[in-house]
């Protein structure tokens, strides 16, 4: 009859402690009783004369066990404590049955009894325990064998993990995996060490579905060279958190997290420039448009710890804007800081908000990075896109002109370079407009700031790969070779923040993004890692399936970062300064004026003509194809009055 694990689950802590008690006053008048047999050679030794040793054996055993807390140990999870404990109590009980039996003096008592008695005690006792133990987890390991997980790593941190995960139960640990050939094919802590290479075997044999990679955290070039290893394979990576942290108590197992995409970049880490960061920001009234969104929030994460004379904060989604103001305050707040937070509610396209905001708050350091940046939602809202991205740069540069800021900033993208959406060319428009008025500009330095995506921002590919995974499929991927640049958001805004501090007027600086990402190979390395596998014609029996769903309207399949080829660096490695044709003040005023008129009578043919005209390299027509489409949905289908 098998004692199953919801019936020991279900007993009460003082019924388990009883339990104990009560096998342990079995085991030890057995264990005298054993004693005396051993030590007489006799089966049936007649031990009635000895009956004084038996009753101190209880008396004394039982009240030490409780008072050294073994009674409080958790049987299941038994280790070198608890042990301690037994060996502590039986010595005890040892001496005081020696002393018994020669002080009552009992006759004929076998002087090495009382050693013998200390052996067999601590074998029935300790073995007890240790069975119990031992059966509790076949249990759970027949329960639980698709929570079983390979450690990779099996130095200290490795074994660490693996205790912690056996003391918790929640998974199964059943093998190392170690790169260190001194570790492979030895035995740690019942856990043997495999070499990489055995990984597909060992897969089979033990049908672990998750594997943990407990390397040290400070070298982030290991945990990517396992990463980037482990990540053909069909297992769910999971990465664990400081093991000081879990050891302290600060982080639990429930912190092991998936792998991200910024652990597979590999991109190297530059210490910020302190000079470049404080440069444009501290003791300045700084304003942010677009403060609610990605890069626009991650900036003011950045600037109020740099110590600002105030933060002003514009947004025109309410909702965004109440969450980052409330996330500001409490930053201040944590890091006790004295920086006044103000938060401005509506869009940079109002010229006189933008003029009356910068005025009053006397703004000297703007990072505009309110757009519209999706290409596909632009492309089917062209007017709305310009209007925003193009005309919003415009009235908040003339704005700024009028209010004497210093500096003004523009988050600019990758995809304004020989652009084939209107997204693109709207921000290329808006570069344009900075560098043409720079040239009228004495007091205000204009400058932009362009880089490839972001990870984790709003609709970006990582997100959305994510959630089609956990939906079980399919990922869709629009082309098989489509490249793009990737830098995490935080990085990001500081590469712009020590940008802005070396601004000289009119500069377009570019941020070194690292070797490109293939989508394709991104989505196939997301699913593994989660510990799917892909289904294709070759393996119809996959679980996630890639579909390709063909290049969006405005979709490029490689982005570029430059026009032309005059560039040259910085005092920062990783920022840029490109030297690019731009259209004169003079000119793109009235070319605007144009492009306002063609925004204003819906003209898509006018508007696209103009962009092709003036934007340098854009191509419109490969992408787009008829505008007039777009013009018929806006007519036909309007909003509500």
């Amino acid at each position: 009859m098998t004692i199953s694990k919801e019936f020991l689950d279900q007993l009460s802590r003082r019924k388990k402690q009883a339990i104990a008690v009560g096998t342990d006053c079995i085991a030890l008048p057995v264990a005298l009783w054993s004693a005396m047999a051993l030590r007489l050679g006799e089966w049936s030794p007649d031990v009635a004369q000895f009956w004084p040793a038996f009753v101190v054996s209880g008396l004394v055993c039982i009240p030490v066990f409780g008072g050294l807390g073994l009674y409080r140990h958790v049987v299941r999870h038994m280790g070198n404590h608890a042990m301690l404990a037994v060996v502590k109590g039986v010595t005890i009980t040892a001496i005081a049955i020696a002393a018994v039996a020669y002080m009552v003096p009992l006759k004929g008592f076998p002087r090495s009894v009382p050693v013998i008695f200390w052996l067999l005690t601590l074998l029935y006792v300790s073995g007890s325990r240790y069975s119990v133990r031992t059966y509790f987890r076949w249990l759970k390991d027949k329960l639980q064998t698709g929570r079983a997980v390979i450690i990779y790593g099996a130095a200290s941190e490795g074994v660490e993990l693996a205790h912690m995960l056996t003391q918790q139960g929640d998974y199964v640990p059943v093998a190392f995996l170690d790169d260190d050939p001194s570790l492979q094919r030895r035995i740690i802590d019942g856990l043997y060490v495999y070499a990489p290479k055995a990984l597909d075997q060992l897969l089979r044999d033990t049908e672990a579905k998750q594997i943990f990679v407990a390397v040290d955290s400070t070298k982030p070039e290991d945990r990517r060279r396992i990463i980037n290893f482990l990540a053909p394979h069909e297992i769910r990576v999971r990465l664990i958190p400081d093991l000081v942290e879990l050891v302290s108590g600060r982080q639990t197992l429930a912190n092991i997290r998936d792998v991200e995409l910024e652990d597979l970049l590999g991109r190297d880490e530059v210490a910020p420039m302190t000079d470049l960061l404080r440069g444009s920001v501290s003791g300045r009234s700084v304003m942010v448009t677009g403060a609610g969104g990605s890069i626009g929030s991650e900036l003011c994460r950045q600037i109020v710890r740099l110590n600002p004379k105030r933060l002003v904060l514009l947004d025109q989604s309410e909702l965004g804007l109440f969450d980052i103001e409330r996330e500001i305050v409490d930053i201040a707040e944590d890091d006790e800081l004295e920086v006044p937070v103000v938060s401005v509610l509506g869009s940079v396209t109002s010229s006189a908000l933008m003029l009356r905001t910068m005025k009053s708050y006397q703004v000297d350091t703007l990072y505009h990075a309110a757009a519209y940046k999706h290409v596909g939602m632009v492309e089917k809202n062209v007017i709305q896109g310009l209007t925003n991205n193009t005309f919003g740069t415009l009235h908040a540069a003339q704005a700024a002109l009028d209010a004497g800021v210093k500096d003004f900033i523009l988050i600019s993208t990758d995809k304004a370079v020989r652009t084939t959406s209107v997204m693109g060319a709207s921000k290329r428009l808006a570069e344009m407009v900075l560098q043409a008025l720079q040239e009228t500009s004495e007091e205000t330095r204009f400058s932009m700031v362009r880089f490839g995506n972001v990870l984790g921002s709003s609709g970006s590919v990582v997100p959305l790969f994510l959630e089609q995974i956990e939906k079980n499929g399919p990922v869709t991927v629009t082309h098989r070779d489509v490249e793009r640049y990737f830098m995490t958001i935080p990085e990001a805004a500081q590469l712009v923040l020590q940008a802005a501090s070396m601004a000289q007027g009119g500069d377009v600086f570019l941020l070194d993004m690292g070797q490109p990402v293939k989508i394709w190979d991104l989505a196939q390395r997301m699913i593994h890692l989660k510990g799917y596998s892909i289904r294709d014609k070759e393996h119809p029996d996959g679980e996630i399936e890639i579909q390709i769903t063909g290049l969006k309207p405005g979709e490029k399949l490689q982005e570029e970062l430059l026009v032309g080829e005059d560039v040259t660096g910085t005092q920062h490695r990783k920022i840029m300064r490109a030297q690019e044709r731009f259209v004169p003040w003079t000119e793109l005023r009235g070319a605007l004026n144009t492009l306002e008129q063609a925004c204003e009578a819906f003209d898509y043919e006018a508007i696209k003509t103009f962009i092709e005209g003036l934007v340098e390299g854009s191509d419109l027509e490969s992408q787009l194809g008829d505008l007039s489409y777009t013009a018929e949905i806006v007519e036909f289908r309007p909003g509500p009055a």
